[in-house]
């Protein structure tokens, strides 16, 4: 049998072995690491700065008074309280959708949906650098699965050519996407991949994680952006990013969210979020979609143009091609104070190990200055 401390050994000997990083200090744009001190923090999914808001932490310990701590059970035992029910109807809302669901987790979210919307007699065809949620959802559900070429219309095209010859009339063919992806930043081609999923009678999943508070009006998504919310199935996401919270989502027809609710496991066999959690969120959802969320958004594109006048999103990578290389890269930066994580195989494919550096509306601009110039410093010296 081998043993765990061998394992750890070839992980620290290909540069994989990854160790948590303790914070002294609440999540917002400084912060406090126990071994490094003070640093600018440009690794957090925060794009609003809404972590650490005074208003959402008054709303949550104004909740919890109301509310209480937990919820005691999952949602189809005794655990769905008002304010999830609440929260799912203002999703629905601001999607534009017939009805949503929410999960303790996007993670969660992702590997409820896939298993129990797919069997082995479905297709499932996914980008090839959608999350290791979705991912591992496809997995389970058992589903015929294809992965197409990041972004790559004509090989989806090819992939759904296939898939409709192999269907049977109860076949579902699923296709998958992230609208922003999560380590590359870039935007799926989504009218394209609408126009696509209309022309073969398929469904789109198409996960918002990363998109939903920061694009489009009100902060709703890409989906929003470009008028597409009607055409797409299903819309995932998180309450985890821009949000400032922790959750997932998901908003489609009132069918499709019934039939989760009966066949999702990790929504069924969950005990429910605390609703004071669920109340929260709602009251960060008035947040983002209303005054302050526009001042926020338009804080935070200032930040992401100053530091990239093409970008497409809130995260930017650097590609350093080696693992040793992206540590290394780090660890300079975090000298400097900013933290900036290496990723590594297997979150990227291997030889393109980076740094992703995110942004929020809660950086000053000087920071995000300050940061560009010590990356231009740290490429010139490699």
């Amino acid at each position: 049998m081998r043993e765990p401390e061998e394992e750890l050994k070839a992980l620290e000997a290909q540069g994989l072995r990854r160790h948590l990083r303790r914070l002294a200090s609440p999540q917002d744009a400084t912060i406090e690491l126990t071994d490094s001190g003070a640093c600018l923090n440009f690794s957090s999914n925060d794009y609003l700065g809404l972590a650490n808001s005074d208003a959402l932490k008054s709303a949550f310990q104004r909740h919890i008074e109301t509310y209480g701590a937990g919820s005691g059970a999952s949602r189809l035992i005794c655990g769905t309280m008002a304010p999830h029910l609440e929260l799912e109807e203002k999703m629905a809302s601001l999607k534009r959708s017939e009805a949503a669901l929410t999960f303790s987790s996007g993670f969660a979210t992702a590997t409820g949906i896939l298993p129990a919307l797919c069997g082995k007699d479905d297709y499932l065809i996914l980008d090839k650098l959608c999350h290791a949620s979705l991912i591992d959802g496809a997995r389970l559900s058992g589903v015929t699965m294809r992965i197409y070429p990041h972004n790559d219309l004509s090989k989806l095209r090819d992939h759904l050519l296939w898939a409709t010859s192999k269907a049977t009339d109860q076949s579902r063919i699923v296709i998958v996407t992230e609208s922003v992806f999560s380590m590359d930043g870039d935007r799926a081609p989504l009218a394209e991949i609408v126009t696509l999923k209309e022309e073969f009678d398929a469904l789109l999943l198409l996960d918002e994680a990363h998109a939903f508070g920061t694009i489009g009006p009100q902060g709703r998504g890409l989906a929003a952006e470009l008028q597409l919310e009607s055409r797409v199935d299903l819309q995932m996401g998180t309450f985890s990013k821009a949000v400032g919270l922790s959750g997932g989502y998901v908003c489609a027809s009132r069918a499709l969210i019934d039939l989760l609710i009966n066949r999702a496991r990790s929504f069924i066999y969950s005990t429910a979020p605390p609703p004071a959690l669920a109340a929260t969120i709602s009251d960060a959802l008035d947040l983002i979609t209303g005054d302050e969320g526009t001042r926020r958004r338009e804080a935070l594109w200032k930040n992401i143009h100053l530091f990239s006048p093409d970008a497409e999103s809130a995260i930017f990578p650097q590609v350093m091609g080696e693992n040793d290389a992206a540590l290394h890269a780090s660890q300079v930066l975090l000298e400097e104070g900013f933290l900036v994580p290496a990723i590594r195989y297997p979150t990227v494919p291997r030889g393109t190990a980076r740094l992703r550096f995110t942004l929020s509306a809660s950086h000053r601009q000087e920071d995000v200055t300050a940061l560009k110039n010590a990356l231009a410093r740290l490429l010139t010296d490699c």
